[in-house]
């Protein structure tokens, strides 16, 4: 019940104190997110924990300057990595097939468990979190940053301490919206309608409308914040990354 209410008290933080989080809080942290579902128990990921403060400043001007990853103190960065596992093969004379896409594909869903299993066991210690969608826009920058090795590509970053805030929590669509009973029923316009109506009617929904001069909630989002500009770039940067990281092989050998 304990770790339900945890989950269901979740609130995204972003203003942090500086107060040092307890290593052995840390460690069992971490442990907690080493315990999440993998892949055939193959771990291929990897987590950077970054608490030097000097770094974190470098490191907040790649996540586009967000102060958060300067006043926590401890930034957990978890990448997809195939590199030790492959080496863990041809040292034991079995030759590895994990130069693909759906190899990047099955670590990155490996180091997200991870990320949710330690955002939840942070959360259980009193620690607030915020994940980072920039990890994946700089994904570039940040492999240079921690000098990554090919196989490793970072996939989202928490910013983990102690809050320096108590926001209110983030609505939520109702469960009716995402659920599907046996097997996946399209939406109506009616549907739409009535899935989105009390996101639309938010009083935060209403200032940021009049803020930006738009129409609707839908011209936030495709205007203002996930422009289809901005998509086709970061997208194409992370091909990119995938191709120098070894993982867009397309050929039989």
């Amino acid at each position: 019940m304990e770790t339900i209410k945890t989950l269901l008290g979740h609130k995204t933080i972003r203003k942090y104190k500086n107060d040092p989080i307890d290593e052995k809080v840390l460690d069992e942290i971490l442990n907690a997110g080493f315990r999440a579902s993998t892949t055939g128990n193959m771990q291929v990921y990897s987590v950077i924990v970054s608490k030097d403060k000097e770094k974190r400043k470098e490191l907040c001007k790649l996540h586009f300057g967000q102060n958060m990853v300067e006043e926590a103190p401890v930034l957990l960065t978890f990448c997809a990595d195939f590199n030790r596992f492959n080496k863990w093969c041809k040292q034991r004379d079995a030759d590895p097939g994990y130069d693909n896409f759906l190899s990047f594909f099955t670590a990155a869903i490996d180091a997200l468990l991870v990320a949710q299993n330690v955002a939840v066991a942070a959360e259980a210690h009193g620690l607030g979190i915020c994940y980072l969608g920039t990890t994946t826009y700089q994904a570039d920058k940040l492999i240079e940053f921690f000098e990554l090795p090919e196989g490793v590509v970072p996939v989202t970053t928490l910013v983990v301490g102690y809050p320096g805030e108590d926001p209110e929590q983030v609505d939520r669509l109702p469960a009716g919206g995402v659920i599907h009973q046996e097997k996946y029923t399209d939406y109506t316009p009616d549907d739409i309608d009535r899935i989105y109506r009390e996101k639309e009617s938010l009083p935060l929904t209403a200032r940021l409308l009049e803020e930006n001069q738009l129409e609707n909630l839908a011209q936030i989002f495709t205007f203002k914040r996930y422009t289809k500009k901005d998509n086709l770039h970061f997208s194409r940067v992370l091909l990119d990354v995938l191709q120098d990281q070894g993982f867009m092989n397309q050929e039989d050998d």
